[in-house]
């Protein structure tokens, strides 16, 4: 092979239709291709990525196609006599080729190798062999005479619907490793972090969204950051910009009637568009805070979509992402009906724990004697069941749970249930109008202010207002120089002020979970930047252990895996990757710690919670071979796109088939239970697994059934 090789283009990303390399090939000595490739916008299939170009016989037959979902490689025409023909696509079953099913070829990066010698070809996808062809049979002899003939390789279309980027391509020696070539140069990609995702409620797959106008807009945060495809924040001084689109059509969303940009960005309580305010990658991430003042209403009940691109890298798609299908509504709207359904249950449970807990369903058929409704406050940030008539203010102060209610509860028995929530239980705007904020929380307030606190105002109302990144920072930097004492008094003013007690938890186990992460990544990493997962998942199991209190349970494979993906890393974890993962996995062993869930995590016949699942494998585990199972299975699982500090972080949600025949996803809060009054009364209540299955929506465990 000669050492001319070279790729034309000036950047790291070449377009297809511009990729062109030229080697020459010794016949004896063979030589490997190997390149990333990103297809995206093709709907005609076969469609050819690559073909071959000889000069000599002017041809050129196919070397890289792509169709639907199979990726096929053919020989060089030089090495078996079926050459095919100049811009043949409908390529015939007996022409000899390598083959690999790729499950999303489209919009992904995927690295090929192909790996060329006289007796076979040879497929690598993503560093790992996925076919091989031998040509012993197919050898021409006459096709390759002394000396090396000159094949040029270049990247087309194939029609115009086939668009894509190569990256990184190389012609090199058969005897250098396509695997060591996979892992040195990986592209880049953006994509949306779900798990910074604040005061956005998810529907069904939809963002619901309050906008319109200045008065009633509310501000929602999220962060995109910049990966390489491993997973591995890649740290480039980039800015980038969102736009609101129409989701059907991806087309700009007009200004306002009175001419206000879309989308807005919120920095330092001041409005500026979106356009005019880009935000800057800072070690691989940029938050946003965003308001949308077009409301679907106004759009002929259009959906809206946000596009986060780098702004001076525009029609790199592979650096671009989108949210998923956004509803704006007005403030007095409530996302999914106008309406909440109550379910009538009694206030308290008695000491005995005779009463079941309730799961608040708005698709359950209501029964007119046992059910009211009450008008949903767009600003109370979870439902809570107990009461037959409560009115929103009420609720919301409820939800307060100042300590006088709280003691309350504990001198008459704990509540009625656990606390069960909506569906679309994504973190919701927890902000007060004045009204609202005023007679409901004056006494609260005073009772907390009176014991004193060291941390600002300022840093509560920050931490109220920031997103996730910000509140992860913020608790970082204060659980580092204050006492126990202080970060508990710090938790009760953020649940006051953010109408929110749920934020309380998260905050009260800062100082532990930052210390232990600390300490465990230092075990594993000892002083490296790098570590092997395979070498990790020991240690991260033995604190996951000792967290939980649990000595019986180990993880398995299939939980480990899970572990890696939320870590975002492949073969290696850096520590960036761990402390993703570690904010995801301490609050699970923290409620697995607790004597209720710890006792149903140890329990192994029934199998009452089987280990770390995503929401896709439950539902496919509750639909049989007919559909859906009966009404009432259900499967428990820690929900994967909820992190510390999220206040639904480490909580359990319960996935079952309701009696309407269709999969509902309810999270449950074990606030009540594992409060400090109700420990200290020593309140016996029901095992969490009878209280489940005395819920008339629930009636039997479903089983996981995983994909190998």
């Amino acid at each position: 092979m000669g050492q001319n090789n070279q790729i034309t283009g000036e950047d790291d990303y070449i377009l297809l239709k511009d990729f062109k390399v030229e080697t020459e090939v010794d016949e004896e000595k063979g030589f490997i291709l190997c390149f990333w490739v990103y297809i995206f916008n093709s709907n005609a299939f076969p469609s050819t990525i690559l073909k071959q170009v000889h000069a000599e016989t002017n041809s050129s037959p196919p070397l890289l196609v792509l169709n639907e979902k199979t990726l096929m490689i053919f020989p060089l025409t030089c090495l078996h006599n079926e050459a095919l023909g100049p811009g043949n696509t409908d390529f015939p079953s007996e022409v000899p080729k390598v083959s690999a099913e790729i499950e999303h070829p489209q919009n992904n990066w995927i690295h090929v190798g192909y790996e060329v010698s006289s007796d076979f070809v040879r497929l690598y996808i993503n560093g790992e062999i996925a076919g091989e062809l031998h040509l012993s049979s197919l050898s021409n002899d006459n096709s390759m005479p002394n000396g090396s003939r000159k094949r040029t390789l270049i990247g087309i279309t194939g029609d115009s619907n086939l668009q894509g980027f190569i990256h990184d391509a190389k012609v090199l020696p058969s005897t250098l490793s396509i695997k060591e070539q996979y892992v040195k140069d990986p592209p880049l990609r953006l994509s949306i972090d779900e798990s910074s995702i604040s005061d956005i409620e998810e529907d069904n797959g939809f963002w619901n969204i309050v906008g319109g106008k200045a008065s009633c807009r509310r501000i929602f945060s999220l962060d995109v950051v910049l990966l390489n495809t491993f997973g591995q924040p890649v740290n480039k001084e980039l800015e980038v910009i969102a736009s609101l689109l129409y989701a059907h059509n991806r087309l700009p969303v007009e200004k306002t009637n009175d001419e206000e940009p879309p989308l807005l960005a919120s920095c330092d309580g001041i409005e500026f568009a979106s356009c005019d305010r880009p935000c800057k990658l800072s070690k691989g991430r940029a938050s946003f805070k965003l308001k949308i003042s077009k409301l679907s209403s106004k759009c002929d009940n259009r959906q809206f979509c946000i596009k986060f691109g780098v702004s001076k890298l525009g029609g790199y798609r592979f650096l671009e992402d989108f949210s998923p299908s956004i509803r704006c509504i007005s403030r007095n709207r409530t996302p999914r009906t106008s309406t909440i359904i109550w379910k009538k249950v009694s206030a308290v449970h008695p000491v005995n724990g005779s009463q079941p807990f309730g799961l608040d369903d708005s698709s359950c058929e209501p029964k007119h004697n046992t059910v009211h409704e009450a008008k949903l406050s767009p600003t109370s940030k979870r439902v809570r069941l107990g009461e037959a008539k409560i009115s929103a203010v009420d609720q919301h102060s409820e939800e307060c749970n100042s300590l006088a209610s709280k003691q309350n509860q504990v001198e008459n028995g704990f509540g009625s249930r656990l606390e069960a929530r909506p569906e679309n239980f994504e973190e919701m705007n927890t902000s007060l109008s004045d009204s609202e904020s005023t007679g409901a929380r004056d006494s609260a307030l005073k009772s907390v202010s009176s014991r004193g606190h060291s941390v600002p105002d300022v840093t509560i109302f920050r931490y109220c207002l920031g997103g996730l990144t910000d509140r992860s920072l913020l608790l970082k930097e204060i659980a580092t120089t204050v006492s126990d004492e202080e970060i508990s008094g710090f938790a009760e003013q953020v649940s006051l002020y953010s109408g929110c007690s749920h934020h309380r938890h998260q905050i009260k186990m800062a100082k532990r979970l930052i210390d232990e992460g600390t300490v465990a990544w230092n075990l594993i990493s000892q002083n490296n930047l790098q570590v092997q997962w395979e070498s990790a998942v020991f240690e991260i199991e033995e604190q996951f252990m000792k967290i939980a209190s649990c000595s019986s349970r180990s993880l398995t494979q299939q939980d480990f895996e899970l572990l890696r993906k939320i870590a975002g890393c492949q073969e290696y974890m850096a520590q960036e990757n761990f402390e993703k993962m570690w904010c995801w996995l301490y609050p699970v062993a923290y409620t697995l710690s607790s004597d209720w869930v710890n006792a149903m995590w140890n329990s192994t016949c029934p199998k009452w919670i089987e280990g770390f699942i995503t929401k896709e494998e439950a539902e496919l585990s509750l639909q049989g071979s007919r559909g859906l199972q009966e009404p009432g299975t259900f499967i428990l699982r820690f929900p994967t796109s909820r992190s510390w500090p999220h206040p639904d972080a480490g909580n359990l949600v319960v996935t079952y088939v309701g009696t309407d025949y269709s999969l509902h996803h309810k999270p449950l809060s074990l606030d009540n239970v594992y409060s400090s009054g109700v420990r200290e009364k020593n309140v016996k209540v029901k095992p969490l697994q009878d209280m489940l299955l005395e819920e008339p929506e629930l009636s039997r465990l479903g089983r996981i059934m995983r994909r190998h």
